[in-house]
């Protein structure tokens, strides 16, 4: 067995604490060093600037984004799709009716339409769990007002409202607002921006992976 080997193994059985690997052992054994923790884990920055960061940095990623008042959020939803000619709309189950606008055939979703219905609706509207400011990204953890997975990444366009308290300043504040999620099983989808990649010669597609048109609302 080679001495790369033997390292390699002996990495695994140390990670999995199941006690001494079989074979021969290396002399070097391997150490963990400390995690350290000494990076910025709390935006100090006034609220309104922590939203402006969050608007400009999702606005970067070639997203629509606007700032709406509380009672202007339905109208400002019902521009938005009618904007985008938007007939057909998905939503989750439990999305406010007050949100949604009387003109549009809803979608509603528990779980059971199928891919087909939703590649042939016009987009999708959902809530979020978080939106963070330093990377400009919402977060979507499957939860309140904002259904499976499937339903924020087949239709083409994808309009989320995100509220001005769910935004924070800085990736380490998001991550323990998370913990319930994935101890319950959830997916967990960082959106930064419409779906893009680039093919070897570096030419944008937009769509790939998910809705090619983004539009956020703010709400204040």
């Amino acid at each position: 067995m080679s001495t790369t080997r033997e390292r390699i193994l002996q990495r695994i059985q140390t990670a999995l604490h199941d006690g001494a690997p079989t074979g021969r052992l290396v002399a070097e054994q391997p150490t963990t060093e400390p995690v350290l923790r000494d990076y910025r884990q709390r935006d100090e920055a006034p609220r309104a600037d922590i939203i402006d960061r969050f608007i400009e940095r999702v606005t970067e990623y070639k997203a629509i984004v606007r700032r709406v008042e509380e009672d202007q959020l339905a109208a400002a939803i019902a521009e938005a799709l009618a904007a985008r000619g938007v007939e057909r709309l998905v939503i989750s189950a439990d999305l406010p009716e007050a949100w949604l606008p009387a003109s549009i055939t809803l979608l509603r979703d528990a779980g059971d339409l199928s891919y087909e219905t939703l590649g042939s609706s016009h987009g999708v509207l959902t809530g979020c769990a978080l939106g963070i400011a330093q990377t400009g990204t919402l977060v979507l953890d499957h939860g309140a007002l904002q259904g499976r997975r499937a339903i924020s990444l087949v239709p083409d366009y994808h309009l989320c409202i995100v509220h001005a308290a769910q935004i924070v300043g800085l990736l380490p504040e998001a991550m323990p607002q998370l913990e319930a999620a994935v101890r319950a099983g959830r997916p967990i989808t960082f959106i930064s921006g419409p779906s893009a990649t680039s093919d070897i010669e570096l030419n944008r597609v937009e769509g790939v992976h998910g809705p090619r048109t983004l539009e956020v609302l703010v709400v204040i």
